[in-house]
């Protein structure tokens, strides 16, 4: 009896996993993306997405796809449905950020890159892109401070960044 309890607890969460159809065409969209097919990385989230349409991983994952296309309106809006599923999900808030830079609209893209810091203090990745944000509307004590958080959390700073930093605020530190 125990052998076969045993058998269950290990082996439930992967057979979920497996029978769960939106969680396959999830992963088979983020194949197709690493493939660079992000024509059918979007059919795939998008179908994860009718199954289950509180998957906040395949709004993410689509609105990255949409981005890389090119398609910023398309991309925000699945980052906005994936942080409503989810609203502590610092990675869709940084993607959002991501979107709305590419847009030119800077002062979104710096409540999105707070916002992914605050719901993880650690994420390096939010750090450097809201510091590179301050950098260009140069407010540079802001984009100093982010640099000094990334180092403090153990995170590395874009070598040409900091140069440019450095130059641009006539300052080292």
């Amino acid at each position: 009896m125990i052998p076969i309890l045993l058998l269950l607890l290990f082996c439930a969460p992967g057979a979920v996993y497996a029978t769960d159809p939106a969680l396959q065409y999830l992963f088979n969209g983020n194949d197709e993306y690493k493939t660079g097919n992000l024509d059918q990385a979007i059919v795939d989230y998008t179908r994860a997405i009718d199954i289950n349409p509180n998957l906040a991983k395949a709004y993410d994952n689509r609105g990255v796809a949409y981005a890389k296309e090119g398609s910023m309106r398309r991309a925000i809006d699945d980052f906005t449905m994936a942080i409503a599923d989810n609203p502590d999900d610092a990675e869709a808030y940084n993607n959002r950020g991501h979107a709305y830079a590419e847009q030119g609209n800077m002062a979104q893209a710096l409540f999105d890159y707070t916002h992914a810091i605050e719901h993880n203090a650690f994420y390096v990745k939010a750090y450097n892109n809201r510091g590179l944000i301050y950098y260009l509307l140069k407010k540079y004590d802001k984009a100093w401070e982010d640099v000094h958080t990334i180092k403090a959390v153990g995170g590395d700073v874009d070598p040409y960044f900091l140069q440019d930093l450095k130059k641009a605020s006539g300052r080292d530190q």
